[in-house]
């Protein structure tokens, strides 16, 4: 019986769309699927873009600095055999799990790093070079020297500008960037460690911690580049004192895998006082800022759903009555209210369905070809102001150059996330459907008799 109905509520559905291809409501329909279809497309775009722009820094972060999880020493310094019986552990713990990709012991301080002025360096060195004394805050990290090549996506994270990752060598440091930047120094220059942090057989003050700059890299995030500084563990022991605190990183396959990888921890570690961290512990209000921002730009770009909802239930409720005089010979053939009112939702459910499959496909399409989306629109674009120029205002074509900025736009990766895609997709058909069951719930104001005698 059921089936029927719906058979015969699909029925009249397509009856009244095929009559109404004839007639003005045509085109509110056609520019309904089309508002739905653009709504869709732009949101997964825009979402595709924002995420690949926010993962880039995310990624920097989680893969070069702070990892999925951190595991400190208690706040006092173990002894060597408690000390190694943790990293026994903890070891054995990572590589028995299927959720950790990988683990990477480290020692941290932070630094008043200085450059090792050249008295007269070369003319084609001045740029990189300088006898002036250049001092910037930086935290160094000692990690094993194996660890650039047993990483991989750390070595993906990291870019290599200059020189090499190796810290086999004696007294040798990795420079961020901005930071060999800021203290004008190059491959083969010296920075010293001016100030230190550590524990109390540190001193301070030194004019002795002489690294030589080994490599220069580069991260997705500035702050990475302007601040962090790689050297050995041996030299790290060697400087930090005796007293430094040992961190493992630990990386995970999954991110949301953290809290129970956490508890697994506690569990193994459990008596050792290891204080366990994870990666939202750190950089809170970055993270928080880029979830506003995200969130903010989802809100304003959803208004065009509410844009097209409304121009939906205004149409829809002409569109109801015109069809009066269907509605009331419907009724006095014994189809109920409510299945009637089911005729114009599945009319929304239709719009909304060919809309969102529509955006689906192109904002897919988009966002795998970004690259070439964006360095199209900069030929066009540019073929556009030569034309112009060369017609209005021949003498100014030399002044005439593509944008660089769709070119940094086209450089941004874009990744699609499955949930975010299927929440826009269902959001599509929604719409319209609330619109189309708002406008149809009133579908017979007038009595069955008013409307027949009218007709």
């Amino acid at each position: 019986m059921k089936k029927n109905k719906l058979a015969l509520i699909f029925s009249i559905s397509r009856r009244f769309a095929s009559a109404d291809r004839s007639s003005s409501s045509s085109v509110t329909s056609r520019l309904s699927i089309l508002g739905i279809c653009f709504g869709v497309m732009t949101l997964i775009v825009v979402t595709s873009v924002m995420n690949g722009f926010q993962m880039s820094f995310i990624d920097a972060i989680l893969e070069t600095q702070s990892y999925h999880i951190q595991v400190e020493e208690a706040g006092e310094k173990l002894s060597e055999e408690d000390l190694s019986d943790c990293e026994k552990k903890l070891n054995e713990h990572c590589k028995a799990s299927k959720l950790v990709r990988a683990i990477t012991p480290f020692y941290q301080a932070q630094t008043l790093m200085c450059n090792i002025p050249q008295p007269n360096p070369p003319a084609s060195d001045k740029v990189t070079s300088s006898s002036a004394v250049f001092e910037s805050p930086a935290l160094i990290r000692g990690i094993p020297a194996e660890t650039f090549y047993e990483d991989p996506s750390f070595r993906k994270e990291i870019i290599l500008l200059q020189g090499s990752f190796d810290l086999s060598g004696k007294n040798e440091i990795i420079l961020g960037n901005q930071l060999a930047h800021s203290l004008k120094v190059r491959v083969g220059d010296q920075v010293n460690l001016f100030v230190l942090s550590g524990s109390s057989d540190v001193e301070l003050f030194s004019g002795q911690r002489i690294f030589t700059v080994k490599g220069i890299f580069a991260t997705g995030y500035q702050e990475i580049n302007s601040s962090l500084a790689f050297i050995s563990m041996e030299a790290a022991r060697t400087y930090f004192g005796k007293e430094a605190l040992r961190t493992w990183g630990i990386k995970l396959h999954n991110t949301s895998n953290v809290e129970r990888e956490i508890r697994e921890l506690r569990e193994v570690l459990s008596g050792s006082g290891a204080k366990i961290s994870s990666w939202k512990e750190y950089n809170k209000s970055f993270y928080g800022a880029l979830r506003i921002e995200k969130n903010m730009l989802l809100l304003v770009v959803c208004l065009i759903f509410v844009v097209v909802a409304i121009n939906i239930y205004n149409a829809m409720r002409r569109l109801v009555f015109e069809r009066q005089r269907e509605i009331a010979i419907l009724t006095a053939l014994g189809i109920r209210i409510k299945e009637i009112q089911a005729i114009f939702i599945t009319r929304g459910f239709y719009t909304g369905l060919l809309g969102s499959v529509g955006g689906l496909i192109l904002g897919i399409i988009i966002s795998l070809n970004t690259n070439a989306v964006f360095n199209g629109a900069s030929k066009i674009v540019y073929f556009l102001q030569y034309a112009f120029t060369a017609i209005f205002n021949h003498e100014n074509l030399m002044y005439i150059s593509e944008n660089s900025t769709y070119s940094i736009y086209a450089n941004i990766p874009a990744r699609i996330f499955k949930g975010e895609v299927l929440m826009i997709f269902l959001f599509g058909i929604i719409s319209p459907l609330a619109a189309c069951f708002f406008a149809g719930k009133n579908v017979l104001k007038s009595s069955l008799a008013e409307v027949l005698h009218n007709e």
